[in-house]
């Protein structure tokens, strides 16, 4: 195939020269920018294609006819839009008839992908494809099937380890990737809507990016497409090195729309092998919440740029508890490696040992400093604070909010039983998205306990401020302008 260059000629006219005689320059830069050579992948599909299985799932469910919906336990058991329309259905049933129990078990059937991780029939795929099921029947590209055995998996990373009874497999190559950089080419092998060994290309669209609820892996995200059936299959770079397991679409139609996300292979490998050792997987716990901060709270927070994890809440008696770890602190780095983003600190604690002892840089009231950590258990549980007493409420103008003293249920951690309701907002807080029914519990760091002191903290604030709010059970700061 010939090579296509398109050559760019930069050149300068002078308009009237000293003498008065119109002059054009020669060229004085030339530049070639050579089409860039499509990669071949086909012996890369050639390669892996024998390695990825198609998995069928056999199951039951159980599905509410009460007021609340089923749990989604993934997009490759149909997804939640039939669960939800079965709900729906039942949940009129019984309104209109009644007769029926609270929840049902519903015979249930899915379709997924893995692939072969050792030559005695040890396959990866994600939890959520075997959720549930009662059996599981792995199919090799050759059309042998077995029936797989479960050996273990950990909703929390969505990693399962299956097993089957053959030997002599070939499988698929796994080494420690090299870096990923957004743009490089992969490619997705697995069985979108039971489609088997369907190939698919993209590009790196991203990197360490955290999804909600899914603060344990920092996901890979590909324009490469996926679709329900491709879970547990392999994303492969051009190098033939499995850098991932798909996991995950963004989709409004339950489709593919080209933001798809899989699970770093590096942690598959750690899942895995604590699988294969013990059965079972165990994850640390340092027991905080945090979000990203923005420049808003870089400022409120005197930080010299928008980094780290922002600690909004700590569990009592909690690892960061133990440790000496407050609302307000913003965790920088740990055990030596920045983080950009609350995700990065999730992710590193999540897939840590309970017992293993971390190195926190934090900030902490303007400076830095160090903490050592000794992990908790992520089953661990923590005691929940009672709710505070009620008084008339009072306007802080500045921050644009109505406060009192008012039970608002119950919350957790520091600062709830001394916090204040918020029952009206308007101005910066408005703009910034507080809501009524929100608690107040500090401003820039230091706890309210009256109006009189979000006012005095308020007066004293700059051209912005960080309001730790709690709402729905949650804490989290909220950055405001002040003008």
């Amino acid at each position: 195939m010939p090579q296509a260059c398109l050559t760019l000629v930069a050149m300068i006219t002078l308009g009237v020269s000293l003498s008065g005689q119109a002059q054009t320059l020669a060229p004085i830069a030339e530049v070639s920018l050579s089409s860039a050579k499509f990669p071949d992948m086909t012996s890369i599909a050639a390669q892996f294609s024998p390695t990825v299985v198609n998995i069928s799932v056999r199951g039951t469910r159980k599905v509410s006819t009460g007021s609340d919906l089923s749990a989604n336990n993934g997009a490759d058991a149909q997804g939640s839009h039939e669960d939800d329309a079965m709900s729906g259905f039942l949940r009129d049933f019984q309104q209109r008839f009644g007769g029926l129990p609270p929840q049902l078990q519903l015979p249930v059937r899915g379709e997924g992908s893995g692939f072969i991780v050792s030559p005695d029939g040890v396959i990866l795929t994600n939890a959520h494809v075997v959720s549930d099921a009662e059996e599981v029947v792995v199919k090799l590209t050759d059309r042998r099937e077995f029936i797989a055995k479960v050996l273990g998996s950990d909703k929390l990373t969505d990693i399962a380890v299956l097993k089957i009874d053959a030997s002599h497999l070939k499988v698929a190559p796994i080494s420690t990737p090299s870096p990923l950089q957004v743009g490089e080419w992969v490619l997705a092998i697995g069985s979108p809507y039971g489609f088997e060994s369907s190939v698919t290309a993209g590009v790196i669209s991203a990197t360490r990016r955290s999804l909600p609820g899914d603060g344990a892996v920092p996901f890979i995200q590909t324009d490469a497409a996926i679709n329900p059936g491709n879970s547990g299959g392999p994303l492969i770079n051009m190098r033939g090195e499995v850098v991932g397991i798909n996991s995950q679409i963004y989709s409004r139609t339950g489709g593919y729309q080209g933001l798809s996300f899989a699970i770093p292979i590096d942690v598959a490998q750690q899942i895995e092998q604590q699988i294969l050792s013990t059965g079972k997987v165990r994850h640390a716990k340092l027991g905080v919440a945090v979000q990203d901060v923005n420049q808003t709270l870089a400022e409120s927070f005197k930080l010299d740029k928008p980094a780290g994890a922002l600690i909004s809440d700590v569990d009592k008696d909690s690892a960061a508890s133990r440790a000496g770890l407050a609302i307000g602190d913003v965790v920088l780095a740990i055990n030596g490696r920045p983080i950009e983003f609350a995700g990065d600190l999730s992710a590193n604690v999540s897939l840590a040992q309970p017992g293993e002892q971390v190195q926190l840089v934090i900030w902490h009231k303007g400076a830095r400093s160090t903490l050592h950590v000794l992990l908790g258990d992520a089953t661990a549980q923590s005691d929940k604070p009672q709710a505070a007493n009620a008084t008339e409420p009072n306007p802080v103008d500045r921050l644009g909010l109505l406060l009192s003293k008012k039970k608002s249920g119950e919350g957790s951690g520091p600062g709830v039983d001394s916090g204040l309701l918020i029952e009206g907002v308007a101005g910066a807080a408005e703009r910034a998205g507080v809501q009524p029914g929100d608690r107040l519990l500090a401003i820039d760091g230091q706890m309210v306990t009256t109006v009189a002191q979000a006012g005095a903290a308020a007066d004293h604030a700059g051209k912005s401020v960080a309001l730790l709010v709690e709402r729905d059970g949650m804490k989290i700061y909220v950055p405001l302008r002040l003008v």
